[in-house]
């Protein structure tokens, strides 16, 4: 009899394993079959809408309807997902725009049609439900987005909402510990990768003592630094000298979810004899990196055919591990722990001089991306350059260099072009983007650079809030050399919104009406 109970207990686990769903199963695992089949017919406009999209059953049960019907010859796939799942609408779908208000007044009344209430679980669904409340980012973007959330955060600290910026920072130390990281976005597709750390930076807007983050803090540092000693290992890179800086790395090498036919078609002819594979996990760690697509990640400067994303150690991303590190070492310290303190203090120490030896370029007067494989510097100029001047870890002497290229190719009648290349990708010129002015902004204030800093938030303003008066929109980006065009390029259309554009948007009108920023 015991044995036959522990054959049973047996037969039975495997039964629940194959019928329940895993936690944080993505939906090409959940509909095999179904999901690329879906994807692959272009049903949807934008590849994002199924990977989103709700289950009206369990995917058991959907995946079971689906085999029966599917080799049916009455068998309609449009009809088939619209009668097994709920199709999101864009967020902020059926907001009207009050035209009288004023741009101020408008950005605090979005606040609430972007927020989020604490989510359910979806069984089947993308969604991974967050504890507390939270600001998606508007349009297609559902979800709360890690880096984004920083310059919503911005608005928000301007707006006196102090109790939403505990709520985002408490859902993220509930992503750490729970995931090990703060994902890209609050969607089982997104697990496989984060996005720049700014972490450590959101902390300094809620007025309480870092320490009170340890854990979170270093469980962060250690999802970005940790090594098996390889040469490379996912984020950490060795270079020639022994020392380690980071890289932005995908663990996964499928197609996106959410952009599953663009990653089909871009993989199809791969250049320098890379797999399909590879190219899969070139796309997926760019999308990590915040800024995709772009010039400064491709090998030949223009074509996304010839991204390498992995080979290259960015300036911004080791600028942001800098911060990390200082914010740990100041976490350490005042939980009592100096020879942590003391040891992150050296990291970081050694992570500021690593940066002006790979990354900055004399002969260019500018920080560059480092290209590890090839032991040199990309040569793509972009306004990550700028955030060594945020960070206060550029010379002086660095920062007046930077001056001429700063105002000869990347300003604008709009503000700054995220860089100076034409590629029809979304983060090249000629569009600018919201947390690049602010990252250059604030990086010129802490050199002293008063009047170019405001000439660009003035420029930028001024473009933001002609838009508003043309459109009742704020939106994603904006096309600053030509200030009647809209901002376009990239995989989908210009967004509505638009978390980091508002929050902003709202520091510098802030910053202009209390003369911190000098007018032109």
């Amino acid at each position: 009899m015991r044995t036959i109970a522990i054959i049973y207990l047996i037969l039975l686990f495997t039964a629940c394993k194959q019928t329940t769903p895993v936690k944080d199963e993505s939906p090409i695992q959940l509909y095999p079959g179904l999901f690329e089949e879906v994807q692959s017919a272009h049903i949807f406009a934008d590849s994002k809408t199924f990977a989103d999209a709700i289950p009206k059953k369990t995917p058991g049960e959907i995946m079971t309807d689906y085999r029966k019907q599917k080799d049916q010859p009455s068998f309609q796939l449009s009809a088939f997902v619209n009668d097994h799942f709920t199709i999101p609408a864009p967020a902020a779908a059926n907001y009207i725009t009050d035209t009288t208000q004023d741009v101020s007044a408008h950005i605090h009344s979005l606040w609430k049609i972007l927020q989020r209430t604490p989510d359910k679980q979806e069984t089947g669904g993308s969604l991974i439900p967050l504890p507390h409340p939270y600001i998606v980012p508007g349009g297609r973007f559902r979800e709360v987005y890690y880096w984004d959330s920083y310059f919503t955060m911005l608005g928000l600290k301007e707006d006196g909402d102090t109790a939403q910026i505990d709520n985002i920072i408490n859902n993220f130390v509930w992503l750490i510990e729970n995931h090990g990281s703060i994902p890209n976005g609050n969607r089982t597709y997104y697990l496989t990768r984060s996005q720049p750390p700014f972490f450590s930076l959101m902390l300094e807007l809620n007025n309480r003592p870092v320490s009170n983050y340890l854990d979170a803090l270093q469980k962060e540092y250690d999802f970005w630094m940790h090594t098996s000693q390889k040469e490379t290992d996912e984020h950490v890179v060795y270079l020639p000298d022994g020392h380690r800086m980071n890289r932005y790395f995908d663990k996964g090498t499928w197609p996106r979810e959410e952009a599953y036919t663009e990653d089909l078609q871009t993989a199809q002819r791969p250049v320098n004899h890379k797999s399909k594979e590879a190219v899969y996990r070139e796309l997926r760690s760019c999308a990590e990196t915040g800024w995709d697509f772009s010039s400064r990640w491709f090998e030949d400067g223009h074509t996304l055919k010839t991204i390498h994303v992995t080979d290259i150690v960015p300036v911004d991303l080791n600028c942001l591990m800098y911060h990390l590190e200082m914010t740990l070492a100041a976490a350490y310290r005042e939980k009592g722990n100096n020879a942590k303190a003391t040891e992150f203090e050296k990291a970081a120490k050694q992570r500021a001089d690593d940066i002006i030896r790979y990354c900055w370029d004399d002969s260019k007067g500018w920080f560059m991306d480092y290209d590890f494989k090839k032991n040199s510097r990309t040569g793509i100029p972009s306004l990550a350059g700028m955030y060594p001047l945020f960070f206060g870890i550029a010379t002086q002497v660095q920062v007046d260099t930077m001056m001429r290229e700063l105002q000869a190719e990347f300003l604008h009648p709009g503000g700054l072009v995220a860089t100076p290349i034409e590629t029809g990708q979304q983060w090249d010129a000629p569009n600018g983007w919201a947390p690049l002015q602010w990252m250059s902004i604030a990086g010129l204030l802490k050199y002293h650079k008063d009047s170019l800093a405001g000439e660009i938030a003035s420029r930028w303003s001024h473009l933001n809030i002609k838009t508003f008066r043309a459109t009742g929109k704020l939106l994603e980006k904006y096309n600053v050399v030509d200030t009647t065009l809209a901002g376009g390029g990239g995989e989908y259309p210009n967004q509505d919104g638009f978390g980091w554009t508002n929050g902003v948007l709202m520091k510098i009108l802030h910053m202009q009406e209390k003369g911190e920023l000098k007018y032109p």
